[in-house]
C-alpha cells in the first residue's frame, strides 16, 4: 500500500522515486507528521506569502473606486467604494499584525484571515450588485465582481500546502459561491451558477496538485539540507535550528526538553591506525545503530567529527536516564578492531538546570561530557551529579 502511495505522487506531481518516501507520502496529504523543523521553515514562508498577497490586495483594491464611481450608479458605487475602504484596512492590519514566528498554526490563522477578508467582499458585493439590473459597460465592470472567487482559488497555487489544507482554504471561497447563489434562489439560473460552481471545482484541484509539488519539493530540499551527508543524521545547522524551537515550545508549555552530548572516546586513533575510511564507517554504523535503538521522538544530530547530540524533547531527566541505560546497555558497536566502542556523555535538562536558552542548556551538556572524558571516559554525567570544573 505504502509502495502504491509513493507509486501516486510520483506519477501526479512528476518527483523522482527518490524524492518521496513512504513516510512523505503521507506527509503531502496531513501536516501533522511533518517533523518540526520543516513546519518552522513551512510556517515562516506561509506567512510572508500571506503578507505578500495581502499587501498586493490592499493597493489594488482602492484602486478600483476609480473604475467603480465612473461607471456605476450612484448610490452602488459608493456603497462598492466603502466596503473596498473596509477591504483595504483589513488588508492593511494583516500585513501589519503578521510577523512570522516558526508556528504553523500561526501561519493558518494567517491564511484563513486571507481569505476570509476577499470572500466576505464578495458575499456583500453580491448582495448589492444583485438590486440593479446593469447592462452595457456597467454591467461588464459589475460582471467583473463574480470572478474573485476564482481569483481566490487560482491564488492557493503559491502556497506550498497538504491536501487537507488546500481543503480547508478552499472552502471559504466556495461556500461564498454556493451562498450567494441560495441568497439569489429565485432570479438564479442554475446552468450558469453551477457551471462556474464546477470551475472553481477544478481551479481548486489544480491549485492542490501546485500545492502539493511545492510541498513534495520542499521537503526534499529540506530533507537534504538538515542532513549530515555521511551518516545521515541531522547536521549541526538544522540541529541548532531545532533545539532553538524545542527550547522555545520548553519555555512556553513548561514541558520537559532533555539534551545528550556524545563523544566517541579515542575516535582519533581509529583514523590513524585503520585510515579515515574505517572511521566514517564506524561513524555511520554507529549513526545507524543509534536510530534503531531511540524513540521515535528522538533526535539525533551529528555535532561535528565523533561529536554528536541527542535531543529528547518532552523528557524528564530520569526519563532520560532510562533512554541511554537502554543505549548502553546495547552497546554503540565496535571499533575495527574488534573492541567495543565507547562515548562520554553529558546530560542537561531544560527545567532541572534552570536554563534560560538552547546555548546555556547546549554549554551544561558539553561541559558535563568533558567531566565524563576527566573522570575516565565510558560514562554519562548528568545534572544531579557534583561537577568538576573543566580544564581551560
Amino acid at each position: 500500500m505504502g509502495r502504491l502511495s509513493v507509486l501516486f505522487w510520483v506519477k501526479v506531481l512528476g518527483l523522482l522515486p527518490g524524492e518521496v518516501g513512504h513516510g512523505d507520502a503521507g506527509s503531502l496529504l496531513s501536516p501533522h507528521r511533518h517533523m518540526p523543523l520543516l513546519a518552522s521553515r513551512r510556517a515562516h514562508m506561509l506567512l510572508n506569502r500571506v503578507r505578500l498577497f495581502a499587501c498586493l490586495f490592499s493597493i489594488l483594491t482602492p484602486l478600483w473606486i476609480v473604475v467603480d464611481l465612473y461607471t456605476l450608479p450612484s448610490p452602488l458605487s459608493w456603497q462598492l467604494a466603502a466596503l473596498r475602504v473596509l477591504a483595504t484596512v483589513a488588508f492593511v492590519r494583516l500585513t501589519r499584525a503578521l510577523r512570522p514566528d516558526g508556528r504553523l498554526l500561526h501561519a493558518w490563522r494567517g491564511m484563513a484571515m486571507l481569505f476570509a477578508i476577499p470572500s466576505l467582499f464578495y458575499l456583500f458585493s453580491h448582495l448589492l450588485l444583485s438590486h440593479y439590473a446593469l447592462v452595457g459597460v456597467s454591467g461588464i465592470i459589475s460582471a467583473g465582481y463574480t470572478f474573485l472567487p476564482f481569483v481566490l482559488l487560482a491564488g492557493l497555487a503559491i502556497f506550498p500546502l497538504t491536501l487537507l489544507e488546500c481543503l480547508a482554504f478552499a472552502l471559504p471561497a466556495l461556500l461564498a459561491h454556493l451562498l450567494s447563489g441560495y441568497l439569489e434562489w429565485s432570479a438564479m439560473v442554475p446552468p450558469v451558477f453551477w457551471g462556474a460552481f464546477w470551475l472553481q471545482v477544478l481551479i481548486a484541484g489544480v491549485s492542490a496538485l501546485a500545492c502539493t509539488t511545492q510541498l513534495a519539493f520542499m521537503m526534499a530540499l529540506v530533507q537534504q539540507a538538515v542532513r549530515d551527508p555521511l551518516t545521515g543524521v541531522f547536521s549541526r545547522r538544522s540541529a541548532e535550528e531545532m533545539l532553538e524551537l524545542l527550547a522555545v515550545q520548553a519555555q512556553r508549555s513548561g514541558m520537559p526538553l532533555a539534551v545528550v552530548f556524545i563523544d566517541l572516546d579515542h575516535f582519533k586513533t581509529i583514523n590513524d591506525n585503520f585510515g579515515h575510511a574505517a572511521g566514517d564507517k564506524t561513524l555511520k554504523r554507529l549513526a545507524a545503530d543509534l536510530a534503531q535503538l531511540l524513540r521515535k521522538s528522538d533526535i539525533l544530530c551529528r555535532w561535528g567529527g565523533e561529536e554528536f547530540l541527542l535531543l529528547l524533547p518532552q523528557t524528564t531527566l530520569p526519563q532520560a536516564r532510562l533512554v541511554l541505560r537502554r543505549v548502553r546497555r546495547r552497546g554503540l558497536g565496535l571499533r575495527p578492531d574488534g573492541q567495543p566502542l565507547t562515548a562520554s556523555m553529558g546530560v542537561a535538562e531544560w527545567h532541572e538546570d534552570d536554563a534560560t536558552d538552547w546555548p546555556a542548556l547546549l554549554a551544561l551538556a558539553d561541559n558535563r561530557m568533558y567531566q565524563a572524558k576527566q573522570q575516565g571516559r565510558n560514562r554519562v554525567i548528568y545534572g544531579d551529579e557534583p561537577a568538576l570544573p573543566r580544564a581551560g
